[in-house]
């Protein structure tokens, strides 16, 4: 199928690699099918929950364990279910990012997390329950001294 982009122009993807929300994500119920694309030169770290029926809808995401590798997400026993899946350790964790000028003043949303079942291309955002994680993490705080962006 051609999907019109936000970032990338038009791209032909396979229509099984769509990823499915039923939920939608938080403020955006009604979009239901995303395509998770990398931007380049990121070595997938950064990527690009792209809208398959909307164009110019287009989130920015994060592998969280690039910023953070002992984050540890878990989830509810309901939402385990729903995914179809037994243990948190068996989905893929993304977090969306705020990209903001510069990038250092960008932030994360550590604690409302998208999990996807890798097998079934099924996902949700959820929200973690636990203190351990914020909505708006600076990226500014993942920078290692000496290092002069994440991005």
């Amino acid at each position: 199928m051609l999907l019109q982009t936000k970032y990338f122009g038009s791209l032909d993807c396979r229509e099984e690699d769509a990823i499915h929300f039923p939920r939608g994500l938080f403020g955006f119920e009604e979009e239901k099918t995303f395509f998770l694309l990398p931007f380049e030169g990121s070595e997938g770290s950064l990527l690009c929950f792209q809208s398959a029926a909307t164009p110019a809808l287009a989130f920015v995401a994060m592998n969280p364990f690039s910023l953070k590798p002992d984050y540890a997400p878990v989830l509810t026993g309901e939402e385990l279910r729903e995914l179809d899946v037994e243990r948190s350790e068996d989905l893929c964790f993304y977090t969306l990012c705020v990209v903001r000028n510069p990038v250092g003043d960008s932030t994360v949303n550590l604690r409302c997390p998208v999990a996807i079942n890798d097998q079934t291309r099924r996902a949700m955002q959820v929200i973690l329950e636990t203190d351990a994680y914020q909505m708006h993490h600076p990226l500014a705080e993942f920078v290692r001294r000496g290092e002069a962006q994440v991005c």
